[in-house]
C-alpha cells in the first residue's frame, strides 16, 4: 500500500527532483569559532591535526561527524599525531554537489593527508566510514600501514530497501525528503543497547546537524554511492593489519556481517563487545580504546 502510494505521488509530479533539497558550499550558521578548514579537490574541509608520532586518520560514520572520536582520540594523540576529519557531505564540511561514493571521499582524505604532508597513515574508521578505509586501502595500498574498523558498513547485502528505492531517480529525492530528518530518537536509540546513552542533548544535536543546509542532497548522494556489490570482491586482496572491534547487539551492523569480514579480509582479527550496540567507542569506551590503542601500537614491531 506504501509502495503503491508513493507511485501515485511520483506520478502526479509530487515531489519531484528537488524534495530533497539543494547542496551548499561555504560556511554555515553556528560554525564552531576554532574549527580548522581546509579547501581540498573544491570542497572546504574541517579537520583536526593533533599529537606526535606515527600518524592515524580517523574517519566517522555516515550522518556523523568528527565528534565520533571524542573519547578515543585524546588517548591516541599520546602516542600519535591524529588526523580527523568530517567527511564531504557532513559536519561542518561542504555540500557540494557531485560524487559521494567511498572512492570519492577516500580521494578527499588522502587529498587532507597531502596537504598535511602525511605519507603513510594507519586508518581507523566507523560504520559506513569503514567502506572509505578499505576504498584507501584498495587505492594506495602502499599508503595504509595498518586498519581498523568499528561496526562496519561495507556489504551491499547491508543495504536496507529504503536506501536501494533511493536509487531511482525521483524516488530517492521524494522518499528522503519526506524521512531523511524525521525522528532522530527512534534511529539513534536504535543504535545503542544502553539507552541511558540516548539523552536528550544527543537527540537536539543531530536534529541541529540534520537541518544544515544541503544536508539532506548530500546524505542521498552518499547512499547512492553505496555501490558495495562493484568493490566487496576485491577486500581480499587488503593485507594489511586489520583489527575489526564489534558491538555484540548492534542492531545496525549485526554481528554477522563482522564475522563475514573477518573471514574475507586475510590478515584480520574481530574483537566483540557483549552489551554493546552500533558505538563500541562510547559503549564499550575503556575496553575498545584500549585494544585500538594496542593494536596500532605493534605497528614495526617484529
Amino acid at each position: 500500500m506504501w509502495t503503491r502510494s508513493l507511485l501515485a505521488m511520483m506520478a502526479l509530479g509530487v515531489g519531484s527532483q528537488g524534495c530533497a533539497g539543494t547542496f551548499h558550499r561555504g560556511p554555515m550558521p553556528g560554525e564552531p569559532k576554532d574549527a580548522t578548514f581546509l579547501e581540498i579537490e573544491g570542497t572546504r574541509v574541517r579537520y583536526t591535526d593533533r599529537g606526535e608520532g606515527p600518524p592515524v586518520v580517523l574517519i566517522h560514520g555516515f550522518a556523523s561527524s568528527l565528534e565520533t572520536w571524542l573519547t578515543v582520540a585524546p588517548v591516541l594523540e599520546k602516542k600519535h599525531r591524529v588526523i580527523s576529519l568530517d567527511l564531504k557531505g557532513f559536519g561542518w564540511t561542504d555540500r557540494p554537489e557531485g560524487d559521494y561514493s567511498p572512492a570519492a571521499q577516500a580521494r578527499l582524505v588522502f587529498g587532507l593527508l597531502d596537504a598535511r604532508g602525511i605519507e603513510r597513515t594507519a586508518v581507523v574508521a566507523h560504520s559506513w566510514g569503514s567502506s572509505v578505509a578499505l576504498a584507501m586501502a584498495l587505492a594506495q595500498p602502499a599508503r595504509v600501514t595498518r586498519i581498523a574498523l568499528y561496526d562496519a558498513w561495507v556489504f551491499e547485502e547491508q543495504l536496507p530497501t529504503f536506501f536501494l528505492w533511493s536509487r531511482s531517480p525521483g524516488l530517492g529525492e521524494l522518499l528522503f525528503g519526506m524521512f531523511y530528518t524525521e525522528r532522530p530518537d527512534e534511529k539513534i536509540a536504535r543504535a545503542f543497547y544502553d539507552q541511558r546513552y540516548v539523552t536528550y542533548a544527543l537527540v537536539s544535536d543531530v536534529q541541529r546537524a540534520l537541518e544544515r543546509p544541503g544536508t539532506v542532497a548530500a546524505a542521498l548522494a552518499a547512499v547512492r554511492g553505496q555501490r558495495f556489490a562493484e568493490v566487496q570482491p576485491r577486500y581480499r586482496t587488503i593485507t594489511q593489519p586489520t583489527l575489526l572491534l564489534w558491538g555484540r547487539e548492534d542492531e545496525v551492523t549485526t554481528l554477522p556481517f563482522g564475522e563475514r569480514l573477518a573471514r574475507e579480509l586475510p590478515n584480520c582479527r574481530l574483537v566483540v563487545y557483549p552489551r554493546c550496540g552500533h558505538f563500541p567507542m562510547i559503549e564499550a569506551a575503556s575496553a575498545s580504546t584500549a585494544e585500538l590503542a594496542a593494536f596500532l601500537a605493534a605497528e614495526g614491531a617484529p
